[in-house]
């Protein structure tokens, strides 16, 4: 049975709106959508989801919050980001849990892997939010992490553009676009997909990662499926 984690921004939940500080009801239809075509009971599927169209941890803090606190914040974002998608998918008939890394015993799970594991093999969606539960860590971080407790065969990150550039394509038009590369390369060149702890998780952990454009419709079934979309990390 394979098993992937799709790593989500924050971000993605404000699509096709310029407010970015929010969560929309089209992006929201269309995210659940793209899942829900890639959920076909012979593949697991976790989700990890960042916090940013809320709040960007110590970016955000702008120095009048202290880093832990701004951290902190980051993650109850992710959680209320995290229910959102919960309320989306089962709105299309697809089962699924929400997971937490800090307590929060009202309103969802707390993180235990057997217990994510068992939804998974029970075809539930299960959504981890709270990040790693610690601060200074990214929402990629945890999204390595998770992927490696859970033993995910596959890392899928949903982005903005077609999958990792030599420079941002959005400011650069010399940019081109990577179809395959390793980890240590990434790692050396400094490419700014995913963070290098990360990256290091993944490498460590043999977990293949692949990043394409979640704009582009289909793309998430595809790359479940094994199709060459956006770029490989392995």
């Amino acid at each position: 049975m394979k098993r992937v984690l799709i790593k989500l921004s924050g971000e993605a939940l404000s699509m096709f709106s310029d407010e970015k500080k929010s969560i929309t009801p089209e992006a929201l239809n269309y995210i659940a959508g793209e899942i829900k075509s890639a959920y076909d009971g012979k593949t697991q599927i976790a989700i990890v989801v960042g916090g940013g169209n809320i709040w960007r941890g110590a970016k955000d803090g702008h120095g009048k919050i202290d880093r832990v606190t701004s951290d902190n914040m980051g993650m109850l974002a992710t959680v209320i980001n995290a229910m959102s998608i919960q309320s989306a998918l089962e709105n299309l008939g697809i089962n699924t849990r929400v997971q937490t890394a800090i307590e929060i015993s009202r309103i969802a799970e707390p993180f235990i892997r057997r217990r994510a594991i068992r939804h998974l093999e029970k075809s539930r969606i299960v959504i981890f939010a709270g990040g790693t539960g610690n601060p200074y860590f990214t929402t990629d971080t945890a999204a390595a992490l998770r992927a490696a407790e859970i033993n995910a065969n596959l890392i899928i990150k949903a982005t903005q553009v077609d999958g990792v550039y030599t420079a941002d394509p959005k400011k650069d038009s010399k940019a081109k676009l990577i179809r395959e590369i390793s980890y240590m390369e990434a790692i050396k060149q400094g490419l700014k997909f995913m963070d290098a702890s990360a990256l290091t998780l993944c490498m460590e952990n043999d977990i293949p990662i692949r990043v394409l454009n979640l704009h582009k419709k289909g793309n998430v079934s595809l790359a479940i499926k094994g199709e060459k979309v956006g770029t490989l990390i392995k």
